[in-house]
C-alpha cells in the first residue's frame, strides 16, 4: 500500500506565483516594445524636423539670392563683368599696359 505522504503534491501557491511572474515579464516585454517603438519614432522625427529648418533656411537663402539677381543694378554689374556695354556706349579697350596683356 501506498502511504498518503509520498505521493507527490502539488503546491498551488508556487505554481500562481510563478504563473504571475510569465504574465508580468510578458507585460514588462510588451511596455518595453512600445517603448523602443517611440522613441525610434521620435528620433526619426527630430531627424525630419531637423531637415525641414535646414531646408526652410536654404529657401530663405534662395529668395534673396533671387531678389538680388532681379535688381537692375545687379543685372547691370553681371553684364558689365561678361563685357556688355549698353546701348549708345563705345566699347573700348586698353593695351599696353606694363604688367597686363
Amino acid at each position: 500500500m501506498a502511504s498518503g505522504g509520498s505521493r507527490l503534491r502539488i503546491r498551488w501557491d508556487r505554481v500562481g506565483r510563478i504563473g504571475l511572474l510569465v504574465v508580468l515579464a510578458v507585460v514588462v516585454g510588451l511596455y518595453i516594445q512600445h517603448a523602443l517603438s517611440y522613441l525610434s519614432t521620435r528620433a526619426q522625427a527630430d531627424e525630419e524636423l531637423a531637415a525641414v529648418r535646414r531646408l526652410a533656411k536654404q529657401n530663405l537663402q534662395l529668395e534673396r539670392r533671387l531678389q538680388s539677381l532681379n535688381e537692375a543694378s545687379t543685372i547691370a554689374a553681371d553684364a558689365r563683368s561678361l563685357g556688355m556695354v549698353m546701348p549708345g556706349e563705345r566699347p573700348y579697350t586698353i593695351t599696353g599696359l606694363p604688367g597686363f596683356r
